[in-house]
């Protein structure tokens, strides 16, 4: 997705934002929700990485600890031309991935044990590469500040119903409080699906090797169908694949492209690179 229409997007939620405001206080629900927003931004920015890591207690590792990680972690780093971000391995069987940190300097990848006990060498570092094409193409920081801000509207919304005094209003705010989260939810699909798809292609880049990104989604799917993970709905736009479980419904509105397109796609790159 190109940069223009991520700003457009974030554009379109921070709009959304005002108009939700606007609908719950007028002129004073506009500077609670700039104030609101503001305060939530600040937050994700300089604190979501040590929140989520502590969300689902990780913990550091060194080179001692876990060599062949922190190795591949270290060899695609110089590959993608990004500096070595710290590692955290996360106590799951689910396998699983992620990335966070505000920018390249203040990085973090984090793997669950399970991923480690599934993948091959090959696959790994596909997994590795697209959370370090991640951190190199700014997307964490992106996908928090989608989440921050589609988080804001969701909560005035909420408060919206608090706010109406006659039919008239209730009616509007019952509007607002079904209507803003769904529309919230569709831009931030919007911008989080793109971005899993030029992940996967920057993995494929920075390894050479698309099929090895490929053959982990096959297995990450189809673990997570059989155990999905224990994870907050609020940050399952961050792994590789959705740690959630659920049926058509709930895939209508997965942050993450249908795993057989990404490896339709991935599969089709064979070759492109050596």
């Amino acid at each position: 997705m190109s940069t223009l229409k991520v700003i457009i997007l974030i554009s379109a939620l921070s709009g959304l934002l005002m108009i939700v405001g606007y609908l719950v206080g007028r002129g004073k629900g506009i500077v609670i929700a700039l104030i609101l927003s503001a305060v939530m931004n600040f937050g994700s920015y300089w604190f979501s990485d040590s929140i989520v890591l502590k969300m689902y207690d990780a913990r550091p590792v060194t080179q001692e600890e876990a060599p062949l990680l922190y190795d591949a972690v270290e060899d695609l780093a110089i590959r993608a031309a990004i500096p070595m971000p710290k590692l955290y391995i996360i106590p799951s069987d689910a396998p699983n991935a992620f990335a966070t940190g505000r920018n390249e300097n203040h990085a973090a990848v984090a793997v669950t044990s399970g991923l480690l006990n599934l993948m091959n060498p090959d696959e790994l570092q596909g997994v590795i590469a697209h959370e370090l094409s991640h951190i190199k193409h700014k997307d964490i920081l992106i996908s928090t500040m989608a989440a921050t801000i589609a988080s804001a509207v969701v909560l005035l919304s909420r408060w919206s119903l608090f706010f109406s005094s006659d039919d008239g209003s209730v009616v509007s705010a019952i509007a607002v409080a079904v209507i803003a989260p769904v529309a919230a939810t569709l831009v931030q699909m919007a911008i989080s699906r793109s971005r899993e798809y030029d992940a996967d292609t920057g993995s494929a880049k920075i390894t050479g090797k698309p099929e090895a990104l490929a053959g982990a989604l096959m297995k990450l799917s189809d673990t997570a169908k059989q155990a999905p993970m224990h994870a907050n709905p609020a940050t399952a736009h961050m792994f590789i694949v959705s740690p959630l479980s659920g049926g058509t419904i709930m895939g209508l509105f997965s942050t993450h492209p249908p795993v057989e397109e990404r490896i339709e796609r991935l599969l089709a790159m064979k070759g492109g690179w050596t």
